[in-house]
């Protein structure tokens, strides 16, 4: 199962609520690990989405210049 973005965002958002609500230091300092932690596979993954969304892009052009060569 690929996880987007989004569900990391997710994550993060629910670790600074708890940090957030809690009054104990070392959930708060966990929840704030945490959501860093979340932050930055949500950035991978949107760097990796783009990737991949380029890397289609770029096949799809490239299988339409081989119809159109084949069709001339």
């Amino acid at each position: 199962m690929a996880l987007t973005s989004e569900f990391y965002l997710a994550r993060a958002s629910e670790c600074a609520k708890e940090a957030e609500d809690t009054k104990l230091s070392n959930v708060r300092d966990r929840s704030r690990r945490a959501e860093a932690a979340w932050l930055v596979m949500a950035e991978q993954s949107a760097q990796r989405e783009v990737e991949r969304d380029t890397q289609l892009a770029e096949k799809a052009a490239k299988a339409e210049i081989l119809v159109d060569e084949n069709s001339a």
